[in-house]
């Protein structure tokens, strides 16, 4: 049912664009100037047979997917660290908070100017678009860890490394996993935005090119596959948080 739900929901979308579009509707919002679905599919099908297209597809992934698991990986030991480490938390939390509010698009200008290569600098935004939202997660979530656990465990006589390895970063699991789903979309807005700046392919690149080729329906195909992508890469996250934490009790009204 739930699945019809879904289907029904986006095949009424797509009918109300047809309607709308077909006979010119200015509503306040003028659709007259948008491409009909029948001219999106037909040059959707025409995309599908040309190489250029998948080779935008690989190099979107390509930048995303490297960019997103340096993210997972800094952002999951920085917020452990500065969450556990009496040292290193009043040193880097300071750092970190100024420069979380700064949007990773607005660093453009300073990757051109780090980085060697374009390539190179559309990953680091890619990165630091994914970091914050998963750093702060984790943190999140090693504060909220019951003290009874770890105060358990201690009593048998175990040490911080074991307390981290079989405590910490197992109970942190769901909140990771919440941290990383946003941190994906999130990266996958920013790359793409990065990829109309400054990108050579890419499927934001692609789809700014056809814009300013006044060519409509490619920049809805674009916009298409630009959702897309970025639904499966966000699947596919919910997908392991969920084989990864199997293990927790799950109510009758779970999603999972």
């Amino acid at each position: 049912m739930r699945q019809a739900a879904r289907i029904g929901s986006l095949l009424a979308a797509a009918a109300l664009w047809q309607v709308l579009t077909v006979t010119d509707a200015r509503l306040w919002l003028r659709f007259d100037r948008l491409p009909s679905l029948d001219e999106v599919a037909v040059r959707f099908a025409a995309e599908l047979t040309t190489s250029l297209y998948y080779l935008d597809l690989l190099q979107s992934l390509l930048r995303i997917l490297t960019g997103f698991a340096i993210a997972a990986v800094a952002g999951v030991a920085a917020g452990v660290l500065v969450t556990r480490s009496r040292r290193a938390g009043p040193v880097l939390l300071p750092l970190l908070e100024v420069v979380r509010p700064i949007p990773a698009i607005a660093l453009v200008p300073i990757a051109i100017l780090l980085f060697p290569a374009d390539e190179q600098g559309i990953v680091f935004i890619t990165f630091a678009a994914a970091f914050f939202p998963i750093m702060v997660s984790t943190r999140h979530a090693v504060r909220a860890l019951p003290t009874l656990w770890e105060d358990a465990v201690r009593t048998l006589g175990a040490g911080r490394r074991h307390v981290l390895w079989h405590v910490v970063l197992p109970g942190i699991l769901p909140g990771v996993f919440g941290g990383l789903s946003v941190g994906m979309g999130v990266a996958w807005i920013c790359v793409i935005s990065a990829e109309m700046i400054s990108g050579e392919f890419g499927v934001g690149y692609r789809t700014w090119n056809a814009y300013t080729l006044v060519d409509y329906p490619a920049v809805i195909v674009g916009m298409a596959t630009i959702g897309l992508l970025g639904w499966l890469t966000s699947a596919g996250v919910e997908l392991v948080g969920r084989r990864v934490t199997r293990w927790l009790p799950r109510g009758e009204g779970s999603l999972a």
